[in-house]
């Protein structure tokens, strides 16, 4: 059998590589219009900021090498320009001479991958305007910033590549400044109060994020000296494009072959509507392994395990791609983020009961001397239980509390599967509870009326109007609150009354469940704890005097 293979990044030589492994006697051919294979693509901001010191560190196996280590043959320099899927044929086209060929297969695996999008402003030709997709590029920025000693650069698109190259360029010292058309950062990856809380830690760590503003014109003559936006113009000696990437599907266009906005529809093995054809990674739309429904999920880590598990099928194994859940990570100055599984709003739309906790803790042992913060955004189905996608939030290892989860969804599990869950703990790397069982209790805790609680979203929307605000901190610190000192509560509160609607409000929201607890007990009705506190949340008390029992 001959596997023709067009793409040479993750998908395509991950395929090629397991499908030797599955089967010495298949002729699998690699084709790529680059000269590099298999680089680290998501390592490219790194290296902008001089975290990764080499070139050949982003490439992990050249053309001869991963050949020799594959028994795969790699023709480079070559571009698809056709497919005749009837003659099961590709048209090649030699990028430096523009000659073409016919190339045969018996299966063919589209992994094209994608495009960095460019915008349709004028002045996105002028020297120093760059995008961040290629091993090149990432090369030519580095190489720029450093001969013109750029001072203050602009980023366009407020996703995981334009955050991650902004931290970048902040490390080198640089004045970054990102815009993003939509109205939050990270559009479709955080609900947008945890997106509000990382622009402000972003804007206090010194990167400038302005929202809902459209790039308008690149200016300059002989290089770029400023973007002219919706919001008015930014000067800068840097320009970065990364407002999202198009699949490389161009030449697909007339084949026949079913698409979406550029994406190649597959079904659970990663075949296309047309015969022996299949396609893996960024230019293929899978499903979300919740829902089912149709997903593009661009990421290096589903490219890699949609490639080995197509090589699998190929080869004849009766397997099925599950779909993936779009998890992510991203490394921020001072604060990382992670997510994984759905977002409220999708829940909802997907026609979920939805319910949610925001519960800040500690991340390790709070004497331990790195010891920080989780904030974490757990989101299920109130009726089943079943979790639905955690957002994390904190300076340490977010990676390992969204790594919980997915194994979690992945198994289908409810919160209740997490109760006692016994997770690793020593003081340098957990709290004795785990920090992932803390925030699903808290959430098992609400569905059960055990407490009641607002969210950060549902305060900053007003629903608190009406509430009284009693500060339950160790020391009154929120200005015209009523302060509560818990210690000292056995009994009636004097001056709360016990039909008030009344907003218990601590640090992390810890004292004040606990408040909420006595005070039902005592017989007070309509006590709400408001999630995340003033950890998340700017609490502020209108037309009130300071007060306190």
């Amino acid at each position: 059998m001959k596997v023709l293979i067009i793409g040479g990044v993750a998908a395509g030589t991950k395929t090629a590589a397991k499908l030797k492994r599955e089967d010495r006697s298949i002729e699998v051919t690699v084709i790529t219009k680059d000269q590099d294979i298999s680089y680290a693509g998501c390592g490219l901001p790194y290296y902008v900021g001089g975290f990764i010191e080499s070139r050949e560190e982003l490439i992990v196996n050249t053309p001869l090498k991963y050949s020799g280590l594959t028994g795969v043959e790699v023709r480079t320099g070559k571009e698809a320009v056709g497919l005749d899927a009837e003659r099961k044929e590709v048209t090649l086209k030699n990028v430096q001479t523009g000659n073409t060929e016919v190339c045969s297969y018996d299966k063919l695996v589209l992994a094209v991958g994608a495009s960095a999008a460019e915008l349709p402003i004028t002045g996105k030709d002028l020297p120093g305007v760059f995008k961040m997709r290629t091993p090149d590029d990432a090369e030519n920025i580095r190489a720029y910033a450093e001969r013109n000693r750029v001072k203050k650069a602009v980023v366009i698109g407020a996703g995981f590549i334009g955050l991650e190259a902004a931290e970048n360029l902040h490390a080198r010292g640089i004045s970054v400044t990102v815009i993003d058309f939509a109205q939050q950062i990270l559009p479709n990856i955080l609900d947008s109060e945890m997106a509000d809380y990382v622009k402000k830690h972003l804007i206090n760590t010194g990167i400038q994020v302005i929202t809902g503003t459209s790039a308008r014109e690149v200016l300059g003559s002989d290089h770029v000296t400023g973007v002219m936006t919706s919001a008015g113009e930014l000067p800068c000696e840097m320009l970065i494009m990364a407002a999202g990437i198009r699949p490389n599907t161009e030449f697909l266009a007339d084949t026949g072959i079913e698409m979406f906005k550029g994406t190649i529809l597959v079904d659970e093995q990663m075949k296309t509507n047309l015969d022996d054809v299949y396609a893996a990674g960024d230019c293929a739309m899978v499903t979300n392994r919740i829902t089912g429904k149709r997903q593009w999920s661009p990421m290096g880590s589903s490219a890699n395990l949609e490639g080995r598990t197509l090589a699998q099928i190929l080869a004849g194994a009766q397997k099925k791609y599950p779909g993936v859940l779009g998890t992510g990570v991203v490394k921020l100055p001072g604060l990382n983020v992670g997510r994984t599984g759905l977002t409220e709003e999708h829940a909802k739309e997907a026609g979920y009961d939805v319910i949610t906790a925001l519960v800040p803790t500690d991340d390790k042992a709070h004497y331990y001397p790195d010891a920080s913060f989780f904030i974490t955004k757990v989101i299920a189905d109130r009726v089943t239980r079943k979790l639905l996608g955690v957002q994390v939030l904190g300076p340490g290892e977010v990676d390992k509390m969204v790594d919980i989860a997915v194994m979690g969804i992945n198994m289908d599990a409810k919160l209740d599967d997490y109760e006692n869950a016994d997770f690793a703990y020593a003081p340098p790397f957990s709290t004795a509870i785990h920090p992932f069982v803390q925030a699903v209790y808290v959430l098992m805790n609400k569905i059960d009326g055990i407490i009641v609680s607002m969210t950060p979203a549902e305060y900053a929307a007003g629903k608190a109007k009406g509430y009284r605000i009693v500060d339950v901190q160790p020391t009154p610190a929120i200005p015209g609150a009523f302060f509560v000192n818990l210690s000292q509560v056995n009994g009636e509160i004097e001056g709360l009354g016990k039909d008030e609607k009344l907003l218990l409000v601590c640090a992390r929201g810890k004292r004040a469940y606990f408040l909420q607890n006595r005070m039902r007990h005592y017989g007070y009705k309509n006590t709400v704890v408001l999630e995340g506190a003033t950890s998340f949340s700017d609490v502020k008390v209108e037309d009130a005097q300071e007060s306190s029992n």
